[in-house]
């Protein structure tokens, strides 16, 4: 095969490199086979930040270890999803979820309690437990549709995970796109985000946007290097396409010069 021609005539937000610190792209893996990982990464590999196994499925998938040896390959971070520790919290083996997390080798976990009841102090102090041994994403917010969010809990809430060890905060807005951050109809709650971003600013949080509305919605309010998360497998360069202005919902972000004659 011939080398790769890549393009450089247009003017487009230039993207960081990894391993960025701003512009996330953090995807959901909700099963997917180690070939099928490895075509994402071929395609779009250089798009991808963090990469998540959804739910408890890390604890199924038999090809869960070959999926990490090819994310640590491509200088992919990998995260153990927050349900899965939730329920080993719950069962009181969280220690044991995280021994066997670093085994298999994973490099982020997400401490979350929006599936089974749990106190904000005792999520911190899973937090701390796992902070020690891995980056950790805090999640905040409900996956209930019917709370209401209150936007200063939100905010005391991420400011207590960050000062616990957390290195991010993901606002939740599930794999569906219509709870916390989002009404039913999956239009942001503007209130909520922005108290969200005065608390700890947009570098801090992920902002789980898994529908391309509401990417764009992010990408217009705050700029393309704003961290998304829950982003599916199959639309990493869709997302990327938002974030350089390639893509009608974002087009009109860049200067228009005009045709050329």
């Amino acid at each position: 095969m011939g080398s790769v021609i890549v393009p450089d005539f247009l003017s487009v937000p230039e993207r960081p490199a990894r391993p960025r610190q701003y512009g996330i792209t953090h995807v959901i893996d909700t099963g997917v086979t180690p070939a099928g990982a490895g075509d994402v990464l071929q395609a779009a590999g250089d798009s991808v930040d963090i990469w998540k196994t959804g739910w408890g499925t890390a604890y199924i998938d038999r090809g869960l270890e070959q999926k990490l040896a090819l994310l640590r390959d491509a200088g992919v971070a990998s995260c153990l999803g927050g349900t899965m520790l939730e329920i080993a919290w719950c069962q009181g083996v969280a220690e044991a979820c995280l021994d066997w997390a670093a085994a298999v080798g994973f490099t982020h976990v997400e401490v979350s309690r929006g599936t089974v009841p749990m106190s904000q102090d005792d999520k911190r102090a899973l937090i701390r437990r796992a902070a020690g041994r891995f980056v950790v994403l805090a999640e905040v917010g409900t996956k209930d549709p019917a709370d209401t969010p209150v936007p200063a809990a939100w905010r005391a809430e991420a400011l207590g995970d960050l000062g616990a060890g957390a290195a991010l905060v993901v606002a939740e807005g599930r794999q569906s796109g219509t709870v916390g951050i989002y009404d039913d109809a999956g239009s942001p709650r503007a209130g909520v985000v922005e108290e969200l971003v005065d608390a700890v600013g947009t570098d801090r949080i992920v902002f789980e946007a898994p529908r391309a509305a509401q990417q764009a919605w992010f990408i217009r309010r705050f700029g393309p290097h704003v961290n998304l998360g829950n982003v599916g497998l199959g639309e990493v360069l869709s997302v990327e396409t938002l974030r350089l202005g390639l893509r009608a919902d974002t087009a009109d972000l860049h200067t228009v010069v005009g045709p050329v004659t």
